[in-house]
């Protein structure tokens, strides 16, 4: 179905395959796969004479149809399934005039669009998880070969502590595991045919329609939900909200790739390549070009998700409006979340790790990035709060003087009391305090088995 995102800007907010998932001839097939399936289920079922299926199928083909006039006739109907089934029952016709008596048999307009929307999240779904697969992959690889790497952590923007890159780097994986498994579950659970005709009752096909509902989600390999849900969208709205946080983990890493690649840091980059991330003015520039991407998708995803979540609230057994403003939203969701996720898989696969300048950040407040480490030895002999005054006050001494803050402790009775020289050198090496940081990493490595 249509969306929002210009051919001259999907190229750069979503990946192709998804493109194509989320093309409107793509969409159409999907409307026509279920009119197929349809008559195809209730020729099995004794509803419609077996030999109609024949007609019926072989017109069910997007290139019989032109989709500028049915986008057109659309506008008058008020849905694209009205005047696609007109079409549709024109064409059969040509073909057997009989057969064409059983096109759409007992199905609503709404049955189609939402079963071919259902079969468009699903292919949408296959998309995303193939390049979740590569992205795991990549930042796990790069949480392996950077474990024992040393950088900063950063609280408020501002250093804190010393930790390994590889954590960063096997949250990241882990987070988007995370997203893995949710589409999985919902690809499983969430993926529900959509048979319920005029009113949600099945009453056109008699005693017959469970028995229709239930070939026909065997045709269409979907769930057969315990009943129809035309106006009970919240399997949409889990669908989009999980499309959303993915897209949102996605911006997580794209920011911080971002602040990475600032020049007063410059610790990890994007790949590079001919004309990417160049200026059009400043020939020395190397932007963050794909977590822009991430960034941009992910700042439009929850406005997206939350239309979706809006379309929820429906009047009776079938609404006006509401229903309508899903048609675009959904498709452009999965458009910017896929475009989101492929800019990742882009760093995750190429991302240029910088260990020596980490070090140098690490050292570029003369040591008080271990502040704390000294605090809590010297709390083990003197107590947390003494120890903290005397680091603190420590640590003000050298951010104002200048000078590493080991030397100052060195020169502090109250510390050299109670913590020998070599001891209060070795509390200086940034990998001597992680903590658990090893065995968290082995933890994040360990989730990612499907």
């Amino acid at each position: 179905m249509s969306t929002s995102l210009s051919p001259l800007l999907a190229p750069m907010l979503s990946s192709a395959a998804m493109r194509a998932v989320c093309d409107d001839a793509t969409f159409v097939q999907h409307m026509l796969d279920f009119e197929s399936a349809l008559a195809r289920a209730e020729a099995a079922t004794g509803v419609i004479p077996a030999r109609a299926t024949d007609a019926i199928s072989k017109t069910c083909h997007d290139d019989h149809f032109d989709l500028a006039a049915l986008a057109e006739a659309a506008a008058k109907a008020g849905n694209l399934a009205i005047p696609l089934v007109k079409m549709l029952t024109a064409a059969v016709a040509k073909l057997d005039p009989e057969a064409a008596r059983y096109v759409h048999w007992g199905a609503t307009s709404q049955d189609v669009i939402d079963t071919a929307t259902v079969l468009q999240v699903r292919s949408g779904i296959d998309a995303l998880l193939g390049d979740l697969d590569r992205a795991i992959a990549g930042f796990a690889r790069q949480a392996r070969q950077h474990r024992q790497t040393a950088t900063v952590a950063r609280t408020w923007l501002q250093h804190a502590l010393p930790m390994p890159f590889g954590l960063k780097l096997a949250e990241y994986a882990a987070a988007l595991h995370r997203s893995r498994k949710r589409l999985q579950r919902l690809r499983a659970e969430a993926l529900a045919l959509q048979f319920g005709g005029a009113a949600g009752t099945l009453a056109a096909l008699g005693d017959k329609g469970l028995a229709v509902a239930a070939q026909l989600g065997h045709q269409l390999s979907l769930s057969l939900p315990d009943a129809p849900w035309h106006t009970h969208r919240d399997r949409i709205a889990e669908i989009a909200s999980g499309f959303a946080i993915l897209a949102g983990t996605c911006g997580k890493i794209a920011r911080d790739i971002s602040l990475l690649m600032q020049t007063d840091v410059q610790e990890a980059f994007e790949p590079a390549g001919e004309g990417r991330g160049g200026s059009s003015t400043m020939p020395h520039k190397r932007n963050p070009v794909a977590a822009a991407t991430a960034l941009a998708a992910a700042t439009m995803a929850p406005n997206l998700a939350a239309t979706i979540l809006a379309v929820q609230v429906q009047d009776h057994e079938r609404s006006a409006g509401p229903w309508h403003a899903e048609w675009p939203t959904l498709p452009t969701l999965m458009l910017v979340t896929s475009g989101a996720l492929a800019a990742i898989v882009d760093i995750a696969e190429g991302l240029e790790v910088d260990a020596e300048r980490m070090r140098v950040n690490l050292d570029s407040t003369h040591g008080l990035v271990m502040a704390e480490a000294v605090a809590m030895a010297l709390a083990e002999t003197i107590g947390k709060s003494d120890a903290h005054h005397i680091v603190e006050e420590a640590s003000r001494k050298a951010a104002r003087t200048k000078q590493h803050l080991r030397d100052i402790l060195s020169h502090d009775p109250r510390v050299t009391a109670h913590l020998a020289a070599d001891k209060l050198q070795g509390l200086f090496d940034p990998m001597s305090y992680q903590g658990a940081s090893q065995a968290l990493i082995d933890r994040l490595l360990a989730s990612l088995d499907p």
